[in-house]
């Protein structure tokens, strides 16, 4: 696909990740149609970048609302070459802490969210035999933290739609790879968590991990707009991975937590077997 044609989807350009992502992809004179989830959110791109950014308001825990952002795309530019699920939230809580409520509104943003978008832009890219999908995952969805664990456990579970998805659409054209970015200057640690004090048996552990992501918030080495031209490598690359760590910080998490993975494999594996081992 040429570079100055890519029609880009972006979900929740408002700020944060999104927003790096977009800016990098129009930098790279590219077109982004972007969800905001309020209107007037993420006006000045438009400002700034005139016809080749097209923000469209959807809340992606609203079905409606995303597939009529779909057909605007399609109506506007004809295609969707590449869909980026950004959206989601990250909630901190220890898991006898949080509530019903709370628990269902992670996954109903972070998984069924971008389960809706997918399904709505999946019939695009199966009409024009092509196009790239990137889910945005996390170092979470490789490593759960305390206090992490709902957080971490709708990203394992959009890892694992997303690896079957990737081996659906081998052979229809469509190329799926899952990023798990690291410490990214945005607002997910600041407006962007949502946090439960933890109670007494959990202000070691989850108490601990809290106040050290407080800390973080403003102050996370990786730049946003870095990220998007990592995605821009692997839209772009013939080949891409199914699953990806970006830095800062991800590749060291995630090869430890393989390497930990790899060495219970070996000890264990062999002592529990309950048939010869080939």
């Amino acid at each position: 696909m040429a570079e100055e044609t890519q029609i880009w989807f972006i979900t929740g350009v408002g700020r944060g990740l999104g927003r790096g992502i977009a800016e990098a992809v129009l930098d790279a004179e590219r077109t982004v149609v972007g969800t905001v989830r309020r209107d007037g959110d993420g006006a000045d791109l438009a400002g700034r970048y005139g016809d080749r950014v097209r923000l469209v308001t959807a809340d992606v825990t609203d079905a409606r609302a995303v597939s009529a952002a779909v057909d605007a795309a399609v109506e506007a530019f004809g295609r969707i070459d590449v869909l980026v699920n950004n959206a989601g939230y990250t909630l901190v809580a220890g898991i006898e802490d949080a509530t019903d409520d709370q628990i269902r509104a992670q996954f109903e943003t972070n998984v069924f969210g971008t389960l809706t978008v997918t399904r709505c832009v999946l019939p695009v890219m199966r009409r024009q035999a092509s196009g790239r999908i990137v889910m945005v995952s996390s170092v979470a969805g490789a490593s759960a933290a305390p206090g992490m664990g709902y957080y971490a456990a709708t990203k394992h579970a959009v890892e694992g739609f997303s690896e079957s998805l990737f081996k659906e659409v081998a052979g229809l054209g469509i190329r799926v790879t899952i990023v798990q970015p690291g410490l990214f200057r945005t607002d997910t640690l600041g407006s962007s968590m949502h946090s439960v004090a933890p109670s007494e048996a959990y202000a070691g552990s989850v108490g601990g991990l809290l106040g050290a992501l407080t800390g973080l918030n403003g102050a996370q080495p990786g730049d946003p707009r870095r990220l998007g031209g990592a995605l821009i490598t692997l839209v772009d690359a013939e080949d891409p991975p199914l699953r990806v760590p970006i830095d800062p910080g991800a590749t060291g998490a995630v090869r430890g937590r393989l390497e930990h993975q790899l060495a219970e494999l070996e000890e264990w594996g062999p002592r529990l077997a309950t048939d010869p081992i080939a």
